[in-house]
């Protein structure tokens, strides 16, 4: 029998996508749930699982767009395993490869039928150049000062060093992003502000709290939660920013649904923490370890990368110390988080050292204000300055459920 695989929908709104690697040969024998392929859509890469056990013979091609529905591989369910049950995970033997000839590098040319005047002498001498090597146009081949001038190679002229290039498509979600931050750029009204947060309040409590918590709930007590309920409670005060446009309305939100930029095998992700307004520290903690677990191993879903009413990126895990970053459409804000760096500051009239990180919002001037995102911005800060008090209430264990 001859099972016709065919594309699965992803999720909604997506029509189409692209083969982006088979993960076994033309003819192998696969077994039912086996990752056969991967596959780009414009939100996600996703494993194609064969549905069947069989051998397996393409329609489709590494890099061909592929409709929704349409089939992309057949499975012929009466051949037989083959025998020793051997899969194409099994490592393949490779031909040894015939060693390349040898080729031996051209001699230095020698031009030379005349002498080099005293003046061209002193300038190849000086320039390390052989006048064997220089081409004479003077009498009798003799190399004249201009002939010696000419042949001292300028510092920007190449000179052996590797020039090549290489051309590789980029893959469907690669694309979709690069569209979806032009159209941001050229249909948002974005602007950035800018602030800094004194890090010492939460560097103490994590030092102080960290191993225990980690202990009682199997996860580390990172910046993620102090962050997240700090964007939380940041909505709850200015709630235009946890809105969007929709044409001429604007859409608010009474739920936080806050996207967290990750960096996955295939490109950023951006999965969801749904009502994080819910959420403990415990919560937001195990909820961005699942998430960045999945985004990592490839198994992160178009619906977990649905929605959202606002999105923090943290440039700081790869030593950014300050950006701008661009808004994730169609929300209408997002939070920069840096790196953070021991630097002086004014603390009562002295100077005192601290970990301080710079904190940028980028916002949507068409449905926030510069009032509402420096308010926005300030509330975030206070609150990171400030935990104990804003985001656990004074009461740190029960905070930390410990």
């Amino acid at each position: 029998m001859i099972l016709e695989m065919k594309v699965p929908s992803p999720g909604e709104s997506i029509t189409e996508v692209e083969i982006a690697t088979w993960l076994v040969e033309e003819g192998d024998y696969v077994e039912k749930d086996q990752a056969i392929a991967e596959v780009d859509s414009d939100k996600a890469t996703l494993e194609l699982p064969a549905e069947a056990s069989g051998t397996i013979t393409f329609k489709a091609e590494e890099g061909d767009a592929v409709a929704v529905g349409a089939v992309v591989c057949l499975i012929d369910t009466s051949a037989a395993k083959p025998e020793g049950g051997a899969t194409p995970d099994a490592p393949k033997s490779e031909a040894p490869k015939a060693e390349a000839p040898k080729v031996e590098a051209p001699k230095a040319e020698t031009y030379a039928t005349g002498t080099a005047s005293p003046a061209a002498k002193k300038i190849l001498a000086e320039k390390g150049i052989d006048a064997a090597a220089v081409k004479g146009t003077g009498k009798d081949g003799r190399v004249t000062k201009e002939d010696a001038v000419k042949a001292v190679p300028s510092m920007g002229t190449p000179t052996g060093g590797s020039r090549g290039e290489s051309r590789s498509k980029l893959s469907m979600l690669r694309r979709k992003v690069a569209e979806r931050l032009v159209e941001v750029k050229n249909t948002t009204a974005m602007l950035t502000t800018f602030n800094e947060a004194n890090m010492t309040p939460i560097f103490e409590l994590r030092k102080q709290y960290k191993e225990d918590f980690k202990a009682k709930h199997g996860v580390g007590l990172g910046f993620m939660s102090f962050f997240t309920l700090a964007v939380v409670r940041a909505l709850k005060m200015y709630p235009a920013v946890n809105s969007m446009m929709d044409g001429k309305e604007m859409i608010s939100f009474d739920f936080c649904d806050i996207s967290i930029a990750v960096s996955g095998p295939k490109g950023l992700m951006v999965p969801v923490i749904r009502n994080a307004e819910n959420l403990t520290f415990r919560g937001v903690e195990s909820e961005v370890k699942r998430l960045a677990l999945r985004a990592r191993d490839g198994q992160i879903t178009v619906d977990e990368m649905t929605g959202g009413t606002f999105t923090i990126t943290n440039g700081g895990v790869f030593g950014s110390m300050l950006s701008t970053p661009i808004i994730n459409p169609p929300q209408s804000g997002i939070l920069g988080m840096h790196n953070i760096i021991e630097r002086p500051i004014a603390v009562d009239g002295k100077v005192e050292i601290h970990p301080m990180m710079y904190l940028a919002l980028s916002y949507d001037h068409r449905i926030i204000d510069g009032k509402e995102s420096v308010g926005f911005l300030v509330a975030i800060k206070e609150a990171l300055e400030n935990p104990v008090e804003l985001l656990m209430n004074n009461d740190i264990k029960k905070a930390l459920e410990m």
